[in-house]
């Protein structure tokens, strides 16, 4: 019975080969879009899960509370370490440090090679792979306990010297200044992992040499520098919490409403945090997982609709099959389950397009998501997902329509009386009519204010000048800073070179490094103040704008300081002419005086607020140099500049890049949501499209004789678009009205991600639903203006 079944299944397709189409390739495109976003989120969800004691890995994060807000840092100051261990003793405690862009330099007798490591040169104790957990080819944690001890990977032994079994022993250079002899090789992390460490040394080296700015000093904090604990069996969170809570207060000077302390993030919420970020190469929200997972729902929703809609339109051509099937003996759940069956052999041919559709695009799927590996479509987890989704499909399509078909009566079926009108009701076609086109116009409203967010932080003012900016990446040996002058009197003669200047940061970046201060020689403030070294030309060369007093001299170290308006805000200074001459120290050095003031610029990505930022010079800190470029001849002049490069700074690899490119990576993650928009954008269009084309075409067939009627009475083709159009016109305004206050309120609430953010205008919501008006009257054009072009004479004949 069920092989009689498919064969009637069969021949329906190939008797309705144009609603076959529509029905085939709606449901496999939605299939091969929930199967690609599937394989996005599982894989986003699964990092890190392999890891042994997963849910008991913590990690230690900073909370700074000042009257006015609340900061987070991801790291913690250097000496908290050690009073984790003295104070929670129970609780294995381990070091993480990282440095991204160091070099590494291999000596060996024939070449030298030089590597730049922008994934990061990392720094751990033995403790820390004993909660972190990798394999160990060669060596084992305890080689870290001695300093100038490093451990690679295995790909970076092959990388560094072609054999990692053989590697034990060799040395290495780290920024030209330090030493490292190899003590050990571990397996590579896998790519679903944010701890791919591949270039690991010893933190006793930085304790020990007092190097990547360590300090004993409670009052500073990087976030490099982080902690992660494992808890023992039968330790919980909140015990653990009035611990850190009780350390806070021993340790850190906490006054009033100002206080500082530590909390706990578990090791499965670090991927998903898009505050504090982890070590790893990308961050996701769970948010953003959530809303993928949703549009692919609403996909199928929209691919289902178009079945039903096709499906119970096309009974009335089948109600006689249906009144012959019951007068020879079939009951109403052998139908049933006959147009189930025809509905699963749809979905089977559909799953199998969307499989191969899937296959087809999942290469070019890590350039609209950040993926490093390729994924796998052929599995087991994929097939159970694919499996459940033909069910689930199966039934959301097919229940409703095989209700219906069932349910004919015979003689009513027999005598031809069956018509759309009466075949599952006008009401619910419409209804469906406007769910889907409320899924489309919301996401066309989605897509709308992504690319208007993004377009506005591409145009929106940082406070600087960041065009034909190049930037140099270096570090601070003695040589270095030996050359440095000679290096900048050279390039700056380049004929496309405007400036140059040396700086620790650029103006706007990731880097946060904060600190206590006191201003007037008061005690210190009760929050953070964050800082920026560059020299003298650190203000030109990225136009700064100075709205009171002016920058400093040439000085090696720090003498006077430049701060902005953010700082005199929380200072409660009112004027910026009444900071010049102020006194302002960090930690417990030296007063330096206030020389001027500059006007806010964007200290880190929109999504933050402009923090209080302290500039001043201080040479050992210059590790960026920075070229502000003429426009014209830019790749002869990056020539120049890196010849330049390698005459003064040989051991040193050039790293040249532009600011722009560097700031449009703070945003990756918006841009590939916006990318996305626009995908699903266009596909749940396209799906609407298909709907709306086949109910037009049976609109057409139903109607063929009224149409010729009305053209014999004068209608002309204008009436005849009308009538067919006005309905769709109507349920589109209604599915507008229904989708604008939705995608209203998600996308307000993905907006407030941003301290910088546009307004969501009534043009945005004008703009979707001419789109969605435009779009439905192409759809159905074609075949209004055939039937309002057909002969009447013709169209009557025909029935």
């Amino acid at each position: 019975m069920i092989l009689n079944y498919f064969k009637t299944a069969y021949r329906n397709l190939i008797r309705h080969k144009s609603y076959a189409f529509i029905n085939v390739s709606g449901l496999a495109i939605g299939l091969a879009a929930c199967i690609l976003l599937f394989l996005v989120v599982r894989y986003e969800l699964s990092y890190d899960t392999f890891r042994a004691n997963y849910d008991k890995i913590y990690h230690i994060y900073t909370q700074d509370t000042y009257s006015d807000g609340i900061d987070y840092t991801p790291g913690v100051p250097f000496p908290a370490l050690k009073a984790l261990r003295t104070d929670l003793p129970q609780i294995k405690s381990g070091a993480l440090f990282s440095s991204f862009g160091s070099q590494v330099t291999i000596k060996e007798e024939r070449e030298t090679k030089k590597f730049i490591e922008d994934n990061g040169v990392f720094f751990a104790d033995p403790d820390l792979f004993e909660i972190i957990q990798f394999k160990w080819l060669i060596g084992n944690p305890g080689v870290l306990a001695e300093p100038h001890a490093m451990v690679l990977s295995k790909s970076t032994a092959l990388k560094y010297f072609n054999d990692w079994q053989n590697c034990v022993g060799k040395t290495i250079k780290l920024d030209n200044a330090l030493d490292f002899r190899i003590a050990g090789v571990i397996e590579d992390a896998p790519y679903n992992s944010d701890f791919r460490l591949r270039v690991v040394g010893s933190f006793k080296t930085m304790e020990d040499t007092k190097t990547m700015g360590y300090t004993t000093d409670w009052g500073s904090t990087t976030s490099n520098f982080q902690v992660y604990m494992l808890f023992p069996d039968r330790l919980t969170e909140a015990n653990v919490e009035k611990q850190l809570l009780a350390l806070s207060k021993k340790y850190y000077k906490n006054e009033g409403n100002n206080k500082r302390l530590n909390l706990l993030r578990p090791l499965k919420d670090i991927h998903y945090d898009t505050e504090l970020g982890n070590t790893g190469n990308h961050v996701i929200g769970r948010s953003t997982l959530l809303t993928l997972s949703l549009i692919g729902f609403l996909i199928i929703i929209m691919a289902c609709i178009n079945f039903i809609n096709l499906s119970t339109a096309q009974a009335v051509s089948r109600s006689k099959e249906v009144g012959i099937r019951k007068v020879l003996g079939s009951n109403r759940p052998q139908l049933f389950w006959q147009m189930l069956t025809e509905t699963n052999f749809i979905v089977l041919v559909s799953s199998l397009l969307a499989v191969f559709l899937a296959w087809l695009i999942l290469p070019y799927l890590k350039h609209v998501v950040s993926l490093e590996e390729d994924l796998s479509l052929f599995n087991f987890q994929s097939f159970l997902f694919l499996t459940c989704l033909l069910i689930l499909v199966t039934f959301l399509a097919g229940i409703y329509p095989s209700l219906i078909l069932s349910g004919f009566k015979p003689v009513v079926a027999l005598k031809n009386k069956i018509n759309s009108a009466t075949v599952g009701g006008i009401s619910l076609r419409r209804t469906l009519v406007v769910v889907q086109f409320a899924i489309s116009q919301a996401l066309i409203i989605g897509t709308i204010v992504a690319i208007t967010q993004m377009d506005f932080i591409r145009s929106a003012d940082l406070g600087f000048n960041k065009d034909a900016l190049l930037l140099l990446g270096g570090n601070t040996d003695t040589l270095v800073l030996k050359n440095q002058p000679a290096f900048k009197e050279e390039i700056s003669k380049i004929p496309g070179v405007q400036i140059v200047s040396f700086a620790s940061d650029m103006p706007s970046s990731d880097n946060n490094s904060g600190t206590n201060f006191a201003v007037d020689h008061k005690p210190d403030e009760l929050f953070t103040l964050y800082l920026k070294f560059g020299d003298e030309d650190y203000f030109k060369t990225f136009g700064l704008t100075f709205i009171a007093g002016k920058g400093y001299d040439k000085s090696d170290t720090m003498t006077d300081v430049v701060v902005n308006e953010t700082l005199l805000k929380k200072l409660n200074i009112t004027s910026p002419e009444l900071a010049i001459g102020k006194t302002l120290r960090i930690g417990g050095g030296r007063w330096k005086t206030i020389c001027g003031v500059v006007k806010d610029f964007k200290t880190n990505s929109l999504r933050e607020e402009v923090k209080p930022i302290m500039i001043s010079s201080k040479r050992k800190r210059y590790q960026l140099t920075c070229i502000k470029l003429h426009t014209q001849n830019l790749v002869l002049t990056q020539k120049e500049i890196q010849r330049s490069w390698d005459k003064f700074f040989p051991d040193y690899v050039y790293t040249g890049s532009f600011m722009d490119e560097t700031i449009e990576r703070f945003y990756q993650q918006e841009t590939q949501m916006a990318l996305l928009y626009k995908i699903f954008a266009a596909l749940a269009i396209f799906i609407s499209c298909l709907g709306l084309y086949g109910l037009i075409s049976f609109m057409v067939v139903q109607k063929t004789k009224e149409v010729g009627i009305r053209k014999v009475l004068g209608a002309g083709i204008g009436n005849i678009l009308y009538l067919f159009s006005k309905e769709f016109a109507l349920l589109i305004l209604i599915a507008f009205i229904v989708a604008a206050p939705l995608a209203y309120y998600f996308m307000n609430e993905w907006l407030g991600n941003f301290a910088y953010r546009i307004d969501i205008s009534p043009g945005v919501f004008i703009l979707a639903m001419l789109t969605s008006l435009s779009v439905a009257f192409l759809a159905v054009s074609y075949k209004t203006l055939k039937a309002a072009l057909m002969n009447p004479v013709k169209s009557l004949r025909s029935e």
